[in-house]
């Protein structure tokens, strides 16, 4: 086994997409294990806590008339003419990776262990060694159009400082309406509509004292973290899919396995959108997107080898903790597969949690007849008295339902 590091900068990321057209930045071995380093598409909305004076920040971050560190921001196009920049409208969340796995075909699983989670400190010389994240009331939100005070709509973003001392948690610091931002192209943004501009604090009220005295649990865990899917090149990072990616599941932490089936060769595991803490639902558009270093150990399981273990038959991801295992159901399975050529820019138009919910209910059926062998009958029974099904989001455009078992009901449980 062998131990790697894989650090930010504007060289080891991809901003807004998954593919598998990008060169491996890290490639191992099964059983290696990697620290990786993650940054928030949202540190801009405080340059000053999250992006000042750290060096690999500022190399992914760095825009000006003249030099864009990352130009692609999305699965889009390169070449313009471009409306809000390259990649726009299709792809926000700043992944690191890929990391490819030798020896990983179509048809294995690979499986993340995830051995550590930290967050990553301020490097301003007003905020050194504290921790920051932003959490946005945003327009894909579940509330935008649902408002009851003035002004209306709006898009609302709110820092909050983490708490380490103990244990961890997030509190309120400020928050502001966001106001018409112009970025180094000249571009104004009315609304949060291209990842990564940054905010103009000379512009908006920043409005203290808010939520006062209420400390919210941090949860550190990564929103967006799966395999290259193989049905495009490039693949907005916002639907969730068959491989993984924007799953926004706060219990994929530290202690938690994921399983991805493999779709490509390699792998090519890309992990992101680190958050420092989120509801089930997601409801506003974001949880506290702040940004994390994790741990993580990668096991490959070839196909031949699956017949008989919790991975047969493994068409979608798959969390294990010591306590359960989850499944997630998505408005569509696979959307690549069955939207067709507009399917990255007409999912959202579909979204619908009673399909989801259905997704969910058919992955756990076949997981607890498949892997504990049990009947349909007994399967279906056993998931009405003792399975939880919960909303994993409702902003990711291909929406979400988790479905978990508890593994202690198979505690004096023995296969047929």
């Amino acid at each position: 086994m062998k131990h790697y590091t894989l650090p930010v900068s504007s060289s080891t990321v991809h901003w807004g997409y998954f593919s598998k057209r990008v060169e491996p930045r890290l490639t191992l071995k099964s059983g290696d294990r990697a620290t990786i380093e993650t940054l928030t598409h949202h540190a801009n909305d405080d340059h000053e806590r999250m992006i000042a004076g750290d060096p690999g920040a500022q190399s992914v971050f760095e825009w000006t008339r003249e030099h864009k560190a990352v130009s692609r921001r999305g699965a889009g196009p390169t070449e313009g003419p471009f409306r809000l920049g390259a990649g726009e409208g299709v792809g926000v969340h700043l992944l690191t990776g890929p990391v490819a796995i030798e020896g990983a075909e179509p048809g294995d699983v690979l499986e993340v262990r995830i051995l550590d989670v930290r967050p990553r400190p301020s490097c301003s010389a007003c905020h050194a060694g504290k921790c920051f994240g932003s959490n946005v009331a945003a327009s894909w939100g579940f509330q935008y159009h649902d408002l009851i005070e003035e002004p209306k709509p709006r898009e609302v973003v709110t820092i909050f400082e983490l708490d380490t001392s103990g244990e961890p948690y997030a509190r309120a610091v400020y928050n502001y309406v966001w106001t018409p931002q112009t970025d180094p192209d000249g571009i104004v943004h009315a609304t949060i509509d291209y990842p990564g501009v940054q905010v103009d604090h000379r512009l908006v009220t920043k409005r203290e004292n808010i939520l006062p005295d209420i400390r919210v649990p941090a949860r550190l865990h990564f929103g967006t973290m799966g395999v290259a899917p193989a049905e495009a090149d490039y693949v907005s990072s916002i639907p969730p899919s068959y491989t993984g990616g924007n799953i926004d599941d706060w219990r994929i932490g530290r202690g938690a396995t994921m399983y991805y089936p493999v779709a490509v060769e390699g792998a090519l595991f890309s992990v992101g959108d680190p958050h420092a803490a989120q509801g089930d639902s997601e409801l506003g558009g974001t949880a506290i997107e702040t940004s994390l270093t994790g741990d993580f150990e990668f096991i490959l399981h070839k196909k031949a080898d699956l017949e008989g273990t919790l991975l047969e038959g493994l068409t979608h991801p798959l969390l294990e903790t010591d306590q359960q295992w989850s499944v997630y159901g998505f408005t569509f399975p696979n959307y690549l597969a069955e939207l067709g050529t507009n399917a990255q820019v007409e999912v959202a138009q579909h979204a619908s949690l009673d399909k989801a919910m259905r997704d969910a209910f058919r992955k756990l059926r076949r997981l607890l007849m498949t892997v504990h062998g049990l009947s349909e009958d007994e399967a279906i029974a056993l998931m009405s008295v003792a399975a939880d099904f919960g909303v994993t989001q409702v902003v990711d455009a291909n929406w979400g339902v988790h479905g978990s078992i508890r593994k202690e009901v198979f505690k004096n449980y023995k296969k047929r």
